[in-house]
């Protein structure tokens, strides 16, 4: 009889398969699954933002966002996409000696940069579709707010939260391969998720989406006197930090700290424990 789910070492050799189908994907075709993935997570940021702007409570807050955001995975996971975070997981692949450094090297990227197109196309769409305007408003401030928390963070933190958030990411990835069906996959993907936006945690796709719609809603003389109204954030503020470089002070770190967490606290541990039953029962 066949187990409910896939086992650790199946998955572990089903996600390096898969990775040497991403590493040989035409260029073109791999830019449009990273726009795809890039947008697919904006909707989970721009849906959770819309349910949770107007909530005082934080755990309350955070645990709805929590619930919402798993969307933009699902949506990858079922229909398709290349998530930078996700393909971090493709180092197995280069220790098994599966493909090079060089060509994982060159997928992320791709995918990083691909992903986010998609996410800024999201928010600049987002904004002209007149969601911000929720509340009077306070959907353009509370996205402002966001945007600027992520802006203003340490790089040592982003560090540290962008590892803890790639952990949960990179099993959410595992576990839904682990699923043998479609209720299973759903599941295995919420509660990690869940998690990681319940901890607040550091995704650098999603700040793709996050940090350029507070940009994008700035412009909007509306929202910022509403963000100062709401949260103190003066316009001055506002305009020192919701900047290009402001952007990349976040993405930078966050970045560093997804690739630590997907490759060196999950990839390459799995590998080590499973390399030799790989060998032996996979081969």
């Amino acid at each position: 009889m066949d187990n409910a789910f896939n086992t650790p070492i199946q998955v572990l050799d089903a996600n390096m398969n898969a990775g040497e189908g991403k590493v040989k994907l035409p260029i073109l075709k791999c830019i449009l699954l990273g726009i795809m993935a890039g947008a697919f997570i904006a909707f989970g940021g721009a849906s959770s933002n819309a349910a949770v702007h107007n909530i005082a409570n934080q755990g309350l807050s955070k645990t709805l966002a929590g619930c919402i955001f798993p969307v933009g995975l699902m949506m990858i996971v079922f229909v398709g996409g290349e998530l930078f975070t996700g393909d971090c997981l493709l180092i197995a692949g280069v220790i098994d000696k599966r493909f090079n450094t060089l060509a994982m090297i060159k997928t992320l990227v791709i995918v990083f940069f691909s992903n986010m197109v998609g996410a800024i196309l999201i928010a600049t769409l987002v904004y002209f579709s007149g969601l911000l305007d929720y509340t009077n408003g306070a959907l353009g401030a509370f996205t402002i707010k966001v945007a600027y928390g992520k802006a203003t963070i340490t790089p040592f933190k982003a560090i540290c939260s962008g590892i803890l958030c790639n952990i949960l990411v990179c099993m959410a990835v595992l576990m839904a391969t682990a699923a043998k069906d479609i209720v299973g996959k759903v599941w295995a993907i919420f509660f990690p998720i869940c998690a990681f936006v319940i901890g607040g945690w550091e995704h650098c796709v999603a700040n793709m989406f996050y940090i350029p719609a507070g940009i994008i809603a700035s412009m909007n003389d509306t929202y910022v006197a509403k963000t100062e109204e709401l949260y103190g954030i003066t316009a001055n503020q506002i305009a020192s930090n919701l900047t290009i470089g402001g952007f990349a002070s976040n993405l930078i770190p966050v970045t560093i700290g997804n690739i630590l967490g997907g490759m060196v606290f999950i990839a390459l541990p799995l590998y080590a424990i499973h390399k030799s039953k790989l060998v032996n029962n996979m081969r």
